[in-house]
């Protein structure tokens, strides 16, 4: 355990390095924007999105932007025969990610604070930061495996976001609708987050809250395993061995 706090003070210095962090910042810095034009003042409806919207895509991204730079500066040669395990090596990558999601539900809170009117349960959106950004992270990790590059990366998220997002946002706001279509999207892991993130505004009911949880938990569980198993021959082709 203590090689992966040491690791996720090396992931914060090659983030720094990158200038992720500071797109980081910048893509929290829009989501205020975000508020800021809002007309009304009462954001807590509005709120939950914006973190949905950024628990899901940048865990995805910036995973996937920090492997690719590690790629290219060989940086999987060193990690085949260095002391570092793989699962200190995902999990340091996965935790400083998580840590980048809840800096923007912090910025994004404080500023709605401030500024606007909102009535939420800030440890509920932390626990689904942590979930969901977890899983989404993982998610990355995957994606990463099986794209040739950034641009195909961003190809597979945006094909993730048409067909896992899109659809669970017209079902929130009710565009489409049906006894099928409730009960089949469940299926989506997008789903279980968006559920998560609601549940902050006490409109989710008790078992559609416990439910998304158990279903964020076991996908988390189920895509580690697959990121774990994936990852020596991830290392070895991006080494050039």
């Amino acid at each position: 355990m203590n090689n992966v706090f040491v690791l996720i003070g090396g992931e914060i210095k090659r983030m720094k390095k990158y200038n992720i962090l500071g797109a980081s910042v910048f893509v929290a810095l829009i989501w205020i924007g975000v508020l800021h034009f809002t007309e009304a003042e009462d954001i807590t409806y509005l709120f939950p999105y914006l973190v949905f919207f950024d628990a899901v895509s940048m865990a995805m991204l910036m995973v996937g932007v920090t492997m690719f730079f590690e790629k290219q500066e060989g940086t999987l040669k060193t990690l085949l025969v260095s002391p570092i395990n793989k699962s200190e090596y995902i999990l340091s990558k996965v935790f400083v990610n998580v840590l980048s999601n809840i800096l923007t539900l912090l910025l994004l809170y404080l500023y709605a604070r401030i500024f606007k009117e909102i009535d939420l349960n800030i440890l509920g959106l932390l626990g689904a930061v942590i979930l969901v950004a977890f899983f989404h992270s993982l998610l990355g990790v995957i994606l990463t495996y099986y794209s040739k590059d950034f641009t195909d990366l961003l190809m597979k998220m945006f094909l993730y976001s048409l067909i896992f997002m899109l659809p669970v946002i017209l079902e929130q706001v009710d565009i489409i609708s049906g006894q099928l279509i409730d009960k089949l999207i469940y299926i989506i892991p997008t789903k279980a987050s968006m559920s998560l993130f609601l549940a902050s505004t006490g409109l989710i009911e008790t078992w559609e809250i416990y439910l998304s949880i158990a279903y964020m938990v076991t996908a988390s569980v189920i895509m580690y395993i697959i990121v774990s198993k994936k990852f020596d021959e991830f290392a070895v082709k991006g080494s050039g061995v």
